[in-house]
């Protein structure tokens, strides 16, 4: 389990297949299989740098991730996946809310991008005008709970900010569009940090796939990219 923010976590559940899965699902066109590391590896850079990419759907990951709902709202968008996700129909919410450690402001050209505070703004005052939010509304959402009200309609008080938990069921070439557009200094700073958590998994599982992806594929401008050999 690798820790995200303050109250955050990505856990990888499980995995289907490796980096041999995606050279037997490629080579079984031709009827052959594995032909040894050096040149499975270099089909595996072969077929990310020419686009080939149906192979790495037959690596599947599983993960729980729990994230402010704001960065859950975000990563739903990246919809060739599968989402299980927390119920405040069916459970109670905790008081968890995610508060920055830092206020960030408006980039001065990038709409889609912020920057660390330059002085502008009163940070201790920002987070207190924040953490009264909190207060509130959870105390509000608990004083509707007790006059018993049904949890689906009291939940509608509750912030972005408060944490959500799902499962996530994602094929290798999904994951690696995902990390493309989340691990990029473009994407919301918050996600950010769970793509790179998500990434380390990756690089784990599939050191090939994931070095073949960083050097032909990668989109982003976060990721490392010193990692393994890359013949043609």
């Amino acid at each position: 389990m690798k820790k995200v923010l303050d109250k955050g976590f990505v856990d990888l559940v499980s995995v289907m297949g490796n980096d041999e899965t995606v050279v037997k699902s490629a080579r079984v066109s031709t009827g052959s299989g594995l032909k040894g590391p050096d040149k499975d590896r270099r089909l595996i850079n072969y077929l990310m740098s020419h686009r080939h990419e149906t192979p790495f759907e037959h690596v599947v990951f599983t993960f729980h991730i729990k994230c402010p709902i704001f960065v859950a709202r975000q990563w739903f968008r990246h919809r060739i996946a599968s989402y299980n996700e927390k119920s405040g129909r069916y459970s109670k919410m905790s008081y968890e809310f995610y508060m920055p450690d830092k206020i960030r402001v408006p980039h001065p050209k990038d709409k889609q991008m912020s920057v660390p505070n330059d002085g502008r703004v009163d940070e201790e005052k920002a987070k207190e005008i924040i953490k009264n939010v909190f207060d509130t509304t959870y105390k509000a959402y608990q004083s509707l709970l007790d006059m018993g009200v049904a949890r689906e309609l009291a939940r509608i008080v509750l912030p972005l900010s408060l944490y959500t938990e799902f499962y996530w069921t994602v094929n290798m070439r999904s994951l690696m569009n995902f990390l493309s557009l989340r691990a990029d200094s473009h994407a919301q700073w918050e996600i950010q940090q769970y793509a790179i958590a998500i990434a380390e998994y990756f690089k784990d599982c599939c050191p090939w796939s994931y070095n073949a992806f960083i050097k032909y594929s990668y989109f982003g401008d976060l990721l490392k990219t010193d990692g393994g050999e890359d013949e043609g």
